[in-house]
């Protein structure tokens, strides 16, 4: 039996429904089981997919890939540009699969548009780092490292609902555990090593 030896005012503090130090003593020295151990009262709450304003500087970007990195969802994002007319049509099929849900029960994930052709995004070279060779364009983000292994370029693809689906599903049991994708222009232009 192990003896915890505690200020009267500490004592209140820890333990607030004791009614007296003797109880606070009893407390401590009553050996606790693991069933009556709780560590929370609140109830269980499902991840929520998180949709972001449109990416315009590389702040902005940073800032959502931090948001998406500790909540430990992985970032979908789409690069799109004004002049882009296909861009237009993908796009709210995109939202629409995200705002209603798909991916939650997964994980859930963030997702963002970036303006490839913002003035800020532009001169930052993003589209150069994440090497954004056509518009549109699906780059899932986890933990910060752009998966690129799973980047969707076609947009036949991009107006298919169900690969779509599957697309988001598949990115969002990513968890932070970044598999499937990753590495950067160099792994990926020499080889990888396993």
């Amino acid at each position: 039996m192990h003896t915890l030896l505690l200020r009267p005012t500490l004592a209140g503090r820890l333990f607030p429904r004791a009614k007296s130090y003797k109880t606070v003593i009893a407390c401590i020295e009553e050996p606790l089981s693991v069933s009556r151990v709780h560590f929370s009262t609140s109830p269980k709450v499902g991840a929520k997919n998180q949709v972001y304003a449109s990416v315009r500087n590389p702040d902005q970007f940073h800032t959502y890939q931090l948001l998406s990195a500790s909540s430990r969802t992985p970032l979908l994002t789409m690069w799109t540009a004004s002049y882009c007319p296909t861009c237009k049509v993908v796009e709210p099929l995109i939202r629409e699969l995200v705002e209603s849900g798909v991916g939650e029960a997964e994980g859930g994930v963030g997702y963002c548009e970036v303006e490839y052709d913002a003035p800020d995004v532009m001169s930052a070279g993003l589209g150069m780092t994440y090497m954004i060779s056509a518009l549109p364009t699906l780059l899932s983000f986890d933990a910060q490292e752009a998966q690129v292994e799973t980047k969707v370029t076609d947009a036949r693809k991009m107006a298919n609902r169900q690969f779509l689906e599957e697309w988001m599903r598949t990115e969002a049991r990513r968890h932070g555990s970044r598999g499937g994708g990753g590495g950067n222009f160099l792994s990926n232009f020499f080889g990888k090593s396993k």
